[in-house]
């Protein structure tokens, strides 16, 4: 039994930049008045180290003394743009890769370390942040005082504007406005001006936050994410090279062990027929029906080979019919959900065909079950891929099973293989195959 699910929905696409932060509204209000406010006192010392650092570094190269003094201002630079680092992923939830800088590990001597960075780009844009950290930090700080300011003034004037010091010369700022002379004008000016600005703060709060963590990260980590990059591309490409070869040898193998050996047969088997055919019609039309037979073997053992490839149905009628198909023909009963485009590009629907396919053979080989459960979904800017029994568990890439080369495939397509199997099941495999 196959039971299935379809929808054509567009394809919606997400940033991967900002993780999801755990916590209600004011969690987060917090979390952002925390960062903003510390971004002032960081920024100054960053400022400070920076300038005085640097002013001295190059005031003093002319006797050789500032080349190590810029080395040590970098040092403690990159100090500071970790912190700023750690304050994105804990008050920010910013995801970004590992930042690693030249110069050794720490258990080199430290002036060695620090003139060894004034080569790493890193660290000179880490300079750059000690002068733009304390100004977005600055103004961030500023705003978020105001406004916090404002609100709790506001809302709380009507109770100590009584012991405020007041001269016959005073003119509160109702009367300046003209809006009415008087405590109850004042008071009710006071009040409005704190309720918009309560109503306001958590989005001046949030954007002056996202402001200054933006500048942070394109300075901090733009850097490092293209780097990653670029090592995740060289990885898919080193990837697909090895699973291209280990393919390729695995069809020769396979046409070598049987199609081809099955039409050495048949030859053999045509030159006896054809010997026999004057003395011995009854012989030779018998050994016509076996070749017969042999080659609707061997079409079938070509088609079949042809499925490792790309199979027919996958490339004439897409991903969702094929995954039908598949269904339908596995040795195990399969409970198949998917929800898919119309269209996905060829490289996305071949592995996650291939995942599906190798995950099921596997259920039916090793797990000992007769039911499996499929899901295929469109998540964001990927399509997800699950496979799960109920079998005894314990796989895993490293244990063969095709995973380790079903790994290797999606990783030539920048995708990325997951297998939870504790030992006696239940076993998911989950494959994640980016749109991009």
């Amino acid at each position: 039994m196959i039971r299935h699910m379809e929808t054509n929905d567009t394809l919606s696409t997400g940033s991967g930049r900002l993780q999801g932060r755990s916590g209600g509204f004011f969690t987060r209000l917090g979390q952002d008045t925390l960062y903003a406010m510390t971004a002032m006192p960081l920024g100054l010392a960053g400022f400070v180290l920076t300038v005085v650092g640097v002013a001295l570094g190059l005031g003093t190269l002319v006797i050789w003394i500032g080349i190590p003094i810029l080395g040590a201002t970098v040092l403690a630079s990159s100090g500071l743009a970790q912190l700023e680092r750690l304050r994105l992923r804990k008050l920010q939830g910013r995801v970004f890769p590992a930042v690693h800088y030249r110069g050794g590990g720490p258990s080199q001597n430290p002036w060695v370390r620090a003139l060894r960075r004034l080569r790493d780009p890193q660290s000179w844009l880490d300079l750059v942040w000690g002068v733009v950290g304390f100004v977005s930090g600055l103004v961030a700080f500023v705003v978020v005082t105001v406004w916090w300011a404002a609100s709790l003034t506001g809302l709380t004037y009507w109770f100590w504007e009584r012991w405020i010091p007041r001269s016959d010369d005073d003119e509160p700022l109702a009367e300046l406005l003209g809006l009415g002379d008087g405590r109850t004008a004042d008071v009710t000016l006071t009040t409005v001006i704190g309720l918009v600005a309560l109503v306001s703060l958590p989005f001046v709060v949030r954007a002056v936050a996202w402001l200054h963590a933006s500048l942070a990260s394109v300075l901090l980590n733009s850097r490092a994410e293209l780097l990653s990059e670029v090592r995740r591309a060289e990885g898919a490409r080193e990837a697909a090279h090895a699973a291209e070869a280990v393919s390729l040898r695995r069809l020769e193998r396979d046409i070598h062990d049987g199609p081809q050996q099955r039409l050495v047969r048949m030859d053999m088997d045509l030159g006896r027929a054809r010997r026999q055919l004057a003395d011995n019609p009854d012989g030779a039309a018998e050994i016509l029906a076996h070749l017969q037979q042999h080659t609707r073997e061997t079409v079938n053992e070509l088609r079949a080979l042809s499925r490792g490839i790309a199979p027919p149905l996958l490339v004439d009628r897409g991903l969702a019919v094929a995954l039908d198909e598949l269904a339908a023909r596995s040795a195990v009963e399969v409970d198949l959900h998917r929800d898919l485009p119309a269209a996905l590009p060829p490289e996305v629907e071949t592995a996650v065909y291939f995942t599906v396919s190798e995950a099921l053979t596997n259920a039916a080989k090793h797990a000992g079950v007769d039911r499996a459960r499929v899901r295929v979904v469109v998540d964001r800017d990927a399509v997800v891929a699950e496979v799960t029994d109920a079998g005894q568990g314990g796989a895993h890439p490293g244990k063969g099973q095709g995973l380790a080369g079903l790994q290797q495939r999606l990783t030539a397509v920048g995708g990325t293989l997951d297998v939870h199997s504790p030992n006696g099941g239940p076993t998911t495999v989950r494959a994640r195959v980016p749109l991009t």
